[in-house]
């Protein structure tokens, strides 16, 4: 805390479905609070075209949480098990504190996928949500990660498809790294923290989003990663090979999910 206290953004990656990961990120999150951070919570379960029902929740100016649900759009975008990540939700609602969506909408996103980066710029859509500007695509590192786990974790695909699911995974990294950036020029305050929710995928060794909101924010930017790791026993040698490879600034061990020890997918 000592350490995280003092950045702009702080991001952790988790293992999806895993409540003792949101409970590490809601420690934090209570002690920013108590600290008078302000902590902006974004969380990439959400997308963009469900923006205006958050808001209105965390207002209180929606109450029921089916209205809430349907207005945020959880079904068409994240669509599973909200009952996990609704203390993080919570967290925002009984402190009136914002919460912001990451995701592009999933029609965008799916857009990519099928059609590539290079044939979306005339997109009414994808102009509307301002994702038609010019954006790295070419990264050897973030090559060389994501798509080593895109075919590890999709085999048997052909090569044109797994090279369009990686060109959505840029896709989807540069719409969440700008909610970020939009965020850290909207806050109130500048001793408000932005709090990222993810998963893990999206930023280890600093590069999905971490290295994206760098490169807009343009400036000076104090960020940590937190990579939240389901710790199994029958695996301890798994925890050395993160801490060798520097998968983040921080690895915090918990205990392993309902789900049980899970890939190390791109997600």
């Amino acid at each position: 805390m000592t350490q995280l206290r003092t950045q702009d953004v702080v991001y952790f990656g988790e293992a999806h479905y895993t409540p003792p990961h949101i409970r590490a990120a809601l420690r934090v999150l209570n002690q920013f609070e108590k600290e008078g951070r302000s902590p902006v919570l974004a969380m990439e379960m959400f997308s963009w075209d469900g923006q205006a029902g958050i808001d209105r929740y965390v207002r209180h100016e929606i109450t029921d949480q089916d209205v809430f649900l349907k207005e945020s759009r959880w079904k068409q975008n994240w669509g599973d098990r909200y009952d996990v990540y609704q203390p993080l939700v919570d967290f925002s609602y009984d402190h009136r504190l914002p919460l912001r969506a990451l995701n592009p909408p999933l029609p965008l996103v799916r857009h990519v996928s099928k059609s590539g980066l290079a044939n979306i710029g005339d997109d009414p859509e994808v102009q509307r949500w301002g994702m038609d500007e010019t954006f790295p695509v070419e990264d050897p590192d973030y090559y060389r990660v994501l798509y080593e786990q895109i075919t590890e974790c999709h085999p048997g695909l052909t090569k044109e498809v797994y090279q369009k699911i990686y060109e959505a995974s840029i896709f989807r990294d540069e719409g969440m790294s700008k909610t970020i950036t939009d965020a850290l020029k909207s806050r109130g305050s500048s001793s408000s923290i932005i709090v990222s929710y993810t998963g893990a995928g999206h930023i280890q060794y600093g590069q999905p989003i971490p290295k994206r909101v760098i490169r807009r924010w343009g400036k000076p930017l104090r960020q940590a990663t937190v990579y939240l790791h389901p710790y199994n026993p029958q695996r301890s040698d798994d925890v050395q090979e993160l801490l060798d490879e520097r998968i983040s600034d921080y690895l915090w061990l918990t205990p392993l999910g309902p789900n049980g020890p899970q890939p190390r997918c791109g997600g």
